[in-house]
Parts: structure tokens; sequence; C-alpha cells
């Protein structure tokens, strides 16, 4: 199988989970708008899935595309996440029906996490595909994004034992959720100085909070430090 039919097959199956997710939607017998309200918990299931499904085929997509060879490995990776995507319509079903029943929903967000899972397994077999260029593998990394949000859903249902009980483990744990905290922008880290970079030596002493009395440096220099205070972007 081509890389082509590989994506046209998945573009298939999403859709078909997505047209079979919205049969749930069953439009009321009278014509009165409070009919529709036991509709919204179903609708507001149906909503959630299509964003994240929505979100999986994007990736999927973008994934497949960068991607020049692929094997058996990446067959069956891809038809593993295609059946935990295909499970969506059950779960969607049941968390909507049961106006988000904590049962319901905790199944569906093992759904969730097994999906989440079986496309890091599809990223990996993708990299070790015999003959696949370099440059796909540097443009994935280490999967960060990818790999935080499957642990992030798992660690953040399973709260590490507290500091006082701390080893080498749990500090990958803390750094790993650290991490997924940056990239879903729960964290904004700065990388702006904390202080002055002077040209060369006759600019010093630099002011930080004001100008300086008389110009410094060379006659010929720009009379600018190399760094001001607070140069940089915030990530």
């Amino acid at each position: 199988m081509t890389k082509g039919r590989l994506e046209a097959f998945s573009d298939g199956v999403i859709a078909i989970i997505i047209t079979i997710m919205v049969l749930e939607l069953h439009a009321p017998e009278s014509a009165r708008l409070e009919d529709l309200q036991p509709l919204i918990p179903i609708f507001l299931s149906y909503l959630l899935s299509f964003a994240l499904l929505g979100t999986w085929w994007n990736n999927h997509h973008h994934l497949l595309h960068a991607a020049k060879v692929i094997d058996a490995r990446v067959l069956w990776a891809n038809l593993h996440l295609l059946f935990w995507l295909s499970l969506f319509p059950f779960g969607t079903a049941w968390v909507g029906q049961n106006d988000f029943a904590p049962i319901p929903v905790a199944t569906y967000g093992v759904l969730l996490f097994m999906a989440g899972g079986a496309y890091f397994l599809l990223v990996r077999a993708l990299i070790h595909v015999h003959g696949q260029p370099a440059a796909f593998a540097e443009a994935i990394g280490r999967d960060a994004k990818g790999k935080a949000t499957y642990e992030r859903v798992y660690w953040r249902h399973h709260d590490p034992s507290p500091l006082t009980d701390i080893n080498e483990n749990k500090l990958e744990i803390y750094r790993r959720l650290a991490m997924a905290d940056i990239l879903f922008g729960d964290a904004n880290p700065g990388g702006k100085l904390p202080v002055t970079i002077a040209r060369n030596v006759g600019q010093l002493p630099l002011f930080y909070n004001q100008k300086p009395s008389a110009h410094r440096g060379y006659i010929f220099d720009s009379k600018e430090p190399l760094f001001p205070f607070g140069f940089g972007l915030s990530y």
C-alpha cells in the first residue's frame, strides 16, 4: 500500500466515524424549542468528539504528508489508531445520553488516552521506517507535544507522591509535566535578559533606570549597549 492510499483510507474511516456520531442527534418530533433541551448534552458530547477527531485528522494528514515511505509496521500502527478512534461514537453517545455521568466520562477519557498512545506509536513507527529521510525525524524531534499530551492525561489523574519522597523517576515526571505546561500555554517562561550587556568596556558603568549623563564608548562606535535590559522574547 502506498502512502497516498493509506491516507485516503484513514480519511474515509474518520469521515465515517463523524457521520456515525452525528446520527445520534435525533430531531424532535415537535417544532417547540423546549424539545431541543434533552439534546443539549448529546450535542455537547458530539461537539467535543468532532473537535478531537478533527485535530487527530489534521495531525495525521500533516504527519503522512511529511513522511516519504511506509512499511507494514506503519500499516498496523495506523490500524491501531483507527481502532481506538472508531470507538469514539460509542463513548460520545454514552456520555451524551447520560448527562456526562462519571463512569461514561471516565470511559471516554480512557478512549482519549489509548488514542493518544496509538498516535505516539504511529509516529515512532514512521520514524523507524527504513529509508525514511533524516529530516523527517528531525522535524518530529522527540514528538514532545504528542508525548506530553499522552503523559499529561495520565499523570494529571495519577498525582505523584509529595516532594518529601522524591526520587529521579518522580523528578522526570515533574520535568515532563513542566514541559507539557509550556507546550499547552499553561506556563509562559520568559527569555528576557535581567541585565544590560555592554558593547565594550568604554560603556561601563551602565545604568538601568536612567540615561547616562555623558556618552560612553569609543568615538566611532555605537553608544547603544550590545543587549539592553529586558532584551528578548517570551515563549
